[in-house]
């Protein structure tokens, strides 16, 4: 061998052990990843591998009912079919939408919802098409499923009120969550879940929801489930028991029928609020399936507004029902006695302006008992003008006139009581004598709601304690619900003869043939009602009106808007007071004609439900619910 073969040879030898390096490093690295793959990482492997097999599934929670005070239920759930859409198994989502409008009808404002939702989503969370499907239409979807990829028919729950638009202010309703709601709660991102908007849903929306629960699905190469692995339900969420009575409830509407306006029924002793009637109405059912345009316009621009709760935001003059607040502020202060007396002749002059009494011809000599059973308003004028508008203000704010109450449902309006102060402060004009006088007989800047009026009379004929409305049984407490603590309600502090003055000349008010609301006295033996008529302006009476041929214009022959308010405030029965009622009717003329009737039969139902007029152990939940017969 020369020495090129001896060359050749060794740079071969070289290569083949160089070649035989690599191929051992290779395989040494390959046999290490495989034992990091298989034993270091195989823990972590199999838990990929295990979810793509399984899914995790939120499972809704059934919302919690809302319950009246004897266990009626009037906020349930009902089983909802509903079509839903998952973008990551639709290979083009407009497509589908097009082919599925053929199927069941989806207009153009819908498909853009839709889009807008998927959008803002991810691909594998579904997003609800249509809801309230009948039988018909899920069986020709159930039939053309094949046909369309990423379409699933699902089962979940509506909410469904049994009584419609008698309590619907109340309650409220519910819907989708909006963009503004979503907290990273994956709950709220469940197709078809809905949060509370307004009412009792809303305020009591955490414990009504409850907790979700979570299903573990095994699912192929293709997402199809094969089966459920395990399941754990969630917590369903929490009932609300509420003091409302739904047949007085129904009582109350069915009174007011046709008008606008409120009708409110206190516990005076607990607050728990028996009745929050307010008409005209809509019916909550139609929110939770969604308004078309034109229908929620009809609804928005209806002049009777039927949207607005009226028993808690609407603000009215309270008229003459605001003059035990003006008398009590004179006793209180030593201003006037129960014999003190004014000449009432029809009216009352001030300067070169002439304030009169809604009786033409006048009352005559009047002290505090004819004052407020026979609502003389020269009387509370002369009475306003002595104790002066800021010492009106005072006592009008210890009765929870003119600052909200802290009701436990969204909504509550404050109403407004004037002082010299805020008018400088508002308006930038000094107080003037004239607007005391009005404000004595409850018109001029005052505004209260019905509400408000109730809360007032409770507190006047409960002893003088300060008390506080509320609808539930129960309170929220760290987004649960807790049992409410007993009423302990602070004194008023105004002195009890001075109350009971007030409260008898209410007696009057029915009770004494010269009373203005004798007519509405209720007749059914055993049972009574005090109580107090009011008549609100809301527009201004010229002196030409007033001296042309024929007087001031009556209400029946002006239009709606421009007609009185009429307004009752009463409490029963007279001899132990339970119950405070307040009825307004927005123009519907005279508290004495029109309100006070409705007071009397809401109050005379009261009475006959009140629990304790049952033998020990009745059956209370038993007793009439709206749509039953019997009494």
């Amino acid at each position: 061998m020369n020495n090129r073969d001896s060359d050749r040879q060794r740079l071969f030898t070289r290569r083949a052990a160089l070649l035989a390096g690599g191929q051992f490093s290779l395989l040494t690295a390959l046999v290490g990843r495989m034992y990091y793959l298989q034993v270091v990482e195989s823990e972590r492997y199999q838990m990929l591998a295990e979810e793509n097999r399984i899914n995790m599934r939120l499972l809704p929670p059934s919302r919690g009912r809302v319950i009246d005070r004897f266990g009626v239920p009037i906020a349930v759930n009902e089983q909802n079919y509903r079509v839903l859409l998952k973008a990551e198994n639709a290979p083009d989502v407009s497509a589908i939408l097009d082919r599925l409008s053929m199927i069941i009808p989806i207009n153009a404002e819908e498909k853009a919802r839709v889009l807008k939702e998927i959008h803002g989503r991810k691909k594998f969370v579904p997003v609800t098409v249509r809801e309230f499907l009948d039988w018909e239409d899920v069986a020709r979807l159930e039939v053309n499923t094949p046909d369309l990829p990423g379409i699933d028919i699902d089962v979940g729950e509506r909410r469904f009120y049994p009584n419609g638009a008698v309590a619907a202010h109340i309650l409220g309703y519910v819907g989708t969550p909006r963009p503004e709601d979503l907290s990273g709660d994956p709950l709220l991102e469940l197709p078809g879940f809905k949060v509370g908007r307004s009412g009792v849903e809303r305020a009591f929306d955490l414990p009504l929801r409850g907790r979700a629960g979570a299903s573990q699905l095994e699912v192929n190469a293709f997402g199809r489930v094969i089966r459920e692995l395990d399941r754990q339900d969630g917590d369903p969420g929490q009932d609300v028991v509420l003091t409302i009575d739904m047949a007085l409830q129904q009582e109350a509407m069915q009174r007011l029928g046709d008008e606008a306006g409120s009708v409110v029924v206190l516990d005076v002793e607990t607050g728990g609020i028996i009745v929050q009637a307010s008409t005209p109405s809509f019916d909550p059912n139609a929110f939770t399936e969604g308004l078309s345009s034109a229908q929620w316009r009809a609804v928005a621009d209806n002049e009777r507004a039927p949207l607005r709760n009226k028993a808690i935001a609407g603000e009215y003059a309270p008229g003459s029902t605001f003059k035990m607040i003006v008398a009590l502020a004179a006793l209180e202060a030593g201003l006037i006695t129960p014999d003190t007396s004014f000449f009432c002749p029809g009216y009352l002059d001030l300067g070169d302006g002439r304030f009169h009494c809604w009786r033409r011809n006048g009352h005559g000599r009047v002290e505090l008992n004819r004052g407020i059973s026979e609502s003389c308003d020269v009387y509370f004028y002369e009475v306003a003008r002595r104790v002066g508008i800021d010492n009106i203000a005072l006592m009008a704010n210890r009765f929870g006139l003119g600052t909200k109450l802290g009701l436990d449902t969204p909504g509550e309006r404050a109403g407004q009581i004037p002082t010299k102060a805020w008018k400088r402060a508002v308006i930038g004009q000094p107080w003037v004598l004239g607007e005391t006088l009005v404000a004595g007989i409850g018109q001029g800047f005052i505004t209260t709601t019905p509400m408000q009026l109730a809360t007032m009379t409770a507190s006047m004929v409960n002893g003088g304690k300060a008390v506080r409305p509320h609808l539930a049984r129960d309170v929220v407490s760290r987004g649960t619900l807790a049992a409410r603590a007993p009423a302990e309600y602070e004194t008023i502090g105004i002195n009890p003869k001075n109350l009971k003055l007030i409260i008898d000349a209410m007696g009057l008010v029915t009770m004494s043939p010269r009373g203005t609301a004798y007519a509405a006295r209720i007749m059914t033996p055993g049972m009574s009602m005090g109580g107090k008529t009011g008549t609100a302006q809301v527009r201004r009476i010229t002196l030409s009106e007033r001296d042309r041929d024929g007087g001031v214009i009556k209400n029946k022959d002006l239009p709606w808007r421009y007609r009185d308010h009429a307004l009752f405030v009463g409490y029963g029965p007279i001899e132990a007071p339970r119950y405070a009622i307040a009825v307004v009717v927005e123009h519907g003329g005279g508290g004495s004609a029109v309100a006070a009737p409705i007071a009397r039969d809401v109050m005379t139902a009261t009475l006959k439900r009140d629990p304790a007029r049952l033998a020990p152990g009745a059956n209370v939940a038993g007793l009439r619910a709206p749509g039953s017969q019997g009494s």
